[in-house]
């Protein structure tokens, strides 16, 4: 039996891609949007429906079933012009008179550098990088919006995402693995999955509002994360090699720039979430154990 909910996802990807899976288990029908037309196709192999966006003009048929949604999920990111849902769709999710829902994926980012202090959502927002700045700016022109409209929106901020197809196991396989090391440095991550299941939590829970680190239990530096997945793998732990001298992107060093450890505490308290993967060592051994 098909459900009434109706989830619209501006930017259907990886993550958003497992939070739909769940909601169509549940019968609810499914609207993506991508940039490309590969995008678009992953979309419907899925059995939901897609449509190109480019941030710059919604095509009729996507505002149809926009108007449709029940459940919006904003997980398409700033652009240097700003927030590209907001850009263009302001009038058409003004008209959406049901919406139930809006959840916004941001990231962890925004924290900036806080020299591997602990962080929580009551922390101030002092990001380094222009893509971190972008994020806080999106983030607040979606409170702005939300609370004008008294809609119930969630803003989810991400760590590290990793999960099937996107870890230190499929890096191993490929040979690509590296240990960058660079003392005192520390990330959170979480697994895709969980990222669904604060999701779901959070639809749950419609009348908590506001901001929600997603990290997991145990921020640790990237290198022990590499080493333990080969350890599962049996295979051969890469060898150390010193960030300074290391041969990185400036978007891939600017992540080691920042460094702080991200409390989860709220994502439990208020949404009463559970996590499948609560460190990287579950989580890296059930990619090992699916392959």
């Amino acid at each position: 039996m098909m459900s009434n909910e109706h989830l619209f996802c501006f930017g259907m990807g990886y993550s958003a891609r497992a939070f739909a899976r769940r909601c169509l288990d549940r019968g609810w029908r499914v609207t993506g949007t991508s940039r490309s037309a590969e995008g678009v196709a992953r979309i419907q192999e899925a059995n939901a429906h897609g449509f190109l966006f480019d941030g710059r003009e919604a095509s009729n048929d996507l505002a149809e079933r926009l108007s449709l949604a029940t459940h919006v999920l904003v997980s398409a990111g700033p652009d240097s012009d700003g927030d590209p849902v907001l850009r263009c769709c302001t009038d058409l999710l003004r008209e959406a008179s049901l919406i139930q829902w809006v959840g916004y994926l941001s990231t962890v980012g925004v924290y900036g550098d806080h020299g591997g202090e602990w962080v929580d959502e009551e922390t101030q927002v002092r990001p380094k990088s222009e893509r971190g700045v972008r994020r806080v700016a999106a983030e607040n022109a979606w409170l702005e919006f939300a609370s004008d409209y008294r809609w119930p929106l969630q803003v989810f901020r991400l760590a590290g995402i990793y999960g099937p197809g996107r870890s230190a196991v499929d890096k191993l396989r490929a040979g690509t693995a590296r240990r960058l090391v660079k003392p005192g440095q520390v990330f959170n991550r979480i697994h895709v999955d969980d990222i669904a299941n604060v999701l779901v939590a959070g639809v749950e829970h419609l009348g908590e509002a506001g901001l929600f680190n997603v990290t997991d239990n145990e921020p640790a530096p990237p290198q022990d994360v590499v080493a333990y997945a080969a350890q599962l793998m049996g295979l051969p732990i890469p060898p150390d090699l010193p960030f300074e001298t290391a041969d990185l992107s400036p978007m891939a060093r600017s992540f080691y720039s920042e460094n702080k450890r991200c409390r989860n505490n709220r994502i439990r308290s208020a949404l009463g979430v559970e996590f499948d993967y609560p460190t990287y060592r579950e989580g890296l051994a059930a990619l090992v154990a699916q392959t």
